[in-house]
């Protein structure tokens, strides 16, 4: 379990606690983080009760029947539903997960939910990435060349292909990066796990031809080394991936260029 750190340093109150639906036998009660910039009663958590037997059995599924039926002022993101945007990452249960694809049968007791830790919060559930996803555009996570491009595409073996398994499936929820310490306190310049795991994928990808560049753009006290393989990356992520072998590879490709 990733230990959670309250996004922003206040004291949480006891918010409101909304009525339970009548005539519902199969009640969850689930504690929800609230923060709106213009509220003076800030941070609290809300209580609200869900009848499952009209419900759907994700946690996304609890967060928007809140929202539609009981609090529409409410706020979270999502979009896909399927594990594959990353929009509706949050802390559920002591979690940093995907709502949409945990289950409310993994949770027992009372169900508690904070938007992801250690960021700015725009509002209740909604952290600000600005910071997280300048960080990423700044590894290049694109395609560098310098011959001229072929007619059709840049071929790849299917060996150097298979390289990339366990890389590009990163859906950018940024459930790593906000589970790991290091990040935490060096986030203004520890490049953090997601964008460390991107980094690599185009360090390694075989029709890419920027690999010193890139590699010398990580040679920094901070940005690559801040990195103490304290594995929080690696078990939170939805995805099953493991941001903390990329960055000791990343290492490893580091010494190795220095014999």
């Amino acid at each position: 379990m990733v230990q959670l750190t309250l996004p922003r340093n206040s004291r949480i109150t006891t918010g409101k606690t909304w009525p339970k639906p009548e005539g519902a036998a199969n009640l969850r009660k689930f504690s929800i983080y609230r923060w709106t910039p213009d509220d003076d009663d800030n941070p609290r958590m809300d209580t609200y009760f869900v009848d499952m037997d009209d419900c759907g059995p994700m946690v996304l599924d609890a967060l928007i029947k809140i929202k539609t039926d009981i609090d529409p002022t409410l706020a979270f993101r999502r979009s896909c539903r399927e594990g594959i945007c990353g929009s509706c990452a949050m802390n559920i249960d002591g979690i940093n997960t995907l709502a949409c694809i945990y289950g409310m049968d993994e949770i027992k007791g009372d169900v508690k939910i904070y938007p992801l830790p250690h960021m700015p919060v725009v509002r209740d559930l909604i952290p600000d990435l600005t910071h997280w996803y300048a960080q990423h555009a700044s590894i290049k996570p694109w395609l560098q060349t310098e011959t001229n491009p072929p007619q059709r595409e840049w071929k790849q073996s299917i060996e150097d292909r298979e390289k990339l398994d366990g890389l590009y499936e990163c859906v950018m929820c940024a459930c790593c990066s906000t589970a790991c310490p290091s990040y935490w306190w060096n986030a203004d310049r520890f490049l953090g796990p997601a964008t460390l795991l991107h980094a690599y994928r185009w360090i390694i990808d075989s029709r890419d031809e920027a690999t010193g560049e890139r590699l010398d753009d990580l040679e920094d006290p901070f940005k690559l080394y801040r990195c103490h393989t304290i594995m929080n990356c690696t078990k939170t992520c939805p995805k099953g991936l493991n941001p903390a072998k990329a960055i000791a590879e990343i290492k490893k490709m580091m010494v190795d260029r220095m014999v």
